[in-house]
């Protein structure tokens, strides 16, 4: 064995220490050059060390003819080395960009397929490292986006992890030669209508010509931008912590932030702490959008502004900022009949509501603010619900959901309310639960 290859062992080997008792190591295979590189070089590592059981699974898009023989050629490859293989088909939805399509096919059937405590490898390579950096630059990314490929993150119910980030993709040419190995070449990669093939083929060749490590030191600055973008996580772990007071309507299971704490900050500091407490809600705004964050921080204290994103919307209410996304986004309306208050009361996108104590005679009905409701209150009369909804502070972007327990025209109820949700002789109470937490992407 030379010693580009025993170096190419030691550095995998090492990198993959960490994670030694996994339950399994998956190895994501496409049976182009690089996957088979570290498929052969884990097969041969687990004859010779105690290694986690390997596997492999190869995702089948069905985007070209050429594709249809790989899961075939995969088979023969992981025969031959001993590793099973697990195939998965999957569907590419339409889009804008095929390559993110495929991309997200791919991973949700990675993520899918990963069980607690396993680990999935995946031969993305130095050389991949730097087109992501160049790729990002281009388009503008942050800190964020110009840390590339992160070595390792969590994906499903175990990790992902890219084990080779450290090695030259003319090193994994050197090892494929070496020992005589066979891949699957990818015709999309002669497509220079793809951003990273024109990267790959014509730009890096020309920059190499005059920084022959330009890939190297490419790679490098992502590894200095990953460093940086922790400490900014870190920051706003810390910033957040200021924000993230309770609150007296936290039992809606919505996510939110005092405003105050964010305020006290510089506007650099509160878009790092928002994007941090975004990112798993919602892709996250350009820097062009980031105005809807400054209209919403500023506006008017009596003035109900909304900015809209992605995958939801940030409101105010109360002094805090409140996400909002999926049924908490979906209207409700009409009346919804409760024939036997004894048993709970599924309401339609808006979780359940119970009695507890000997529910009121009916007939009984709930029904949703349509404006002007009048409650009757011991020893303070008639009183405008809007009044009331008022003095317990209630956000005003909930109020068209909060369920109203009526008796023909008479407004008994308003569920969760200290003062309004229950019988004057504490005979009963209604409890409203709002159904599913909204927290957002996954």
């Amino acid at each position: 064995m030379s010693q580009p290859t025993i170096d190419l062992v030691a550095r995998l080997l090492l990198n993959l220490a960490p994670w030694r008792n996994a339950a399994t190591w998956r190895i994501a295979f496409s049976g182009g050059l690089d996957s088979t590189v570290l498929l052969h070089l884990l097969a041969s590592l687990a004859t010779r060390h105690s290694l986690p059981p390997l596997g492999a699974i190869h995702v089948h898009h069905g985007l070209q003819s050429a594709a249809d023989a790989w899961p075939a050629h995969c088979r023969s490859v992981c025969e031959a080395v001993g590793v099973p293989l697990e195939v998965v088909n999957v569907q590419v939805l339409p889009g804008a960009s095929v390559e993110r399509a495929a991309r997200d096919a791919r991973y949700a059937a990675f993520c899918a397929a990963l069980h607690s405590n396993e680990v999935l490898l995946t031969a993305q390579h130095r050389d991949d490292q730097a087109e992501t950096l160049l790729f990002r630059l281009l388009r503008g990314a942050g800190v964020r986006g110009l840390a590339a490929m992160p070595r390792q993150r969590p994906l499903g119910q175990g990790h992902l992890l890219r084990p080779l980030l450290d090695v030259s993709r003319a090193e994994l040419e050197g090892y494929a030669t070496q020992h005589g190995l066979s891949w699957n070449e990818d015709p999309s990669n002669a497509d220079l209508r793809y951003a990273r093939n024109y990267l790959r083929q014509r730009v890096f060749p020309v920059l190499a010509e005059q920084w022959p490590q330009g890939s190297q030191t490419l790679a490098r600055s992502a590894g200095h931008m990953a460093e940086a973008q922790g400490l900014l996580e870190e920051l706003a772990q810390l910033d957040l912590a200021q924000a993230s007071t309770p609150c007296a309507f936290d039992w809606l299971g919505l996510r939110s932030l005092a405003l105050a704490p964010l305020q006290a900050l510089s506007p650099a500091r509160q878009r790092n702490a928002l994007s941090h407490w975004l990112a798993s809600m919602t892709p996250l705004p350009d820097s062009d959008h980031w105005s809807g964050w400054e209209s919403l921080r500023d506006a008017d204290s009596d003035a109900r502004p909304i900015w809209r994103l992605a995958a939801g919307e940030l409101h105010r209410a109360g002094g805090r900022v409140w996400w909002l996304s999926d049924h908490w986004l979906r209207p409700v309306a009409g009346i919804v009949p409760w024939p036997d208050p004894t048993i709970a009361l599924y309401l339609p996108g808006n979780g359940s509501l119970a009695f507890s104590g000997t529910a009121p005679p009916g007939p009984l009905c709930i029904r949703y603010r349509q404006g002007g409701e009048v409650m009757e209150l011991s020893g303070r009369g008639h009183r405008d619900l809007k009044r009331l909804l008022n003095e317990r502070a209630v956000p005003a972007f909930i109020r068209s959901r909060w369920p109203l327990l009526f008796r023909g025209e008479q407004l008994l109820a308003v569920a969760n309310l200290p003062g309004l949700d229950s019988a004057t002789d504490g005979s009963w109470q209604l409890n409203w639960a709002p159904g599913g937490q909204d927290r957002g992407l996954s």
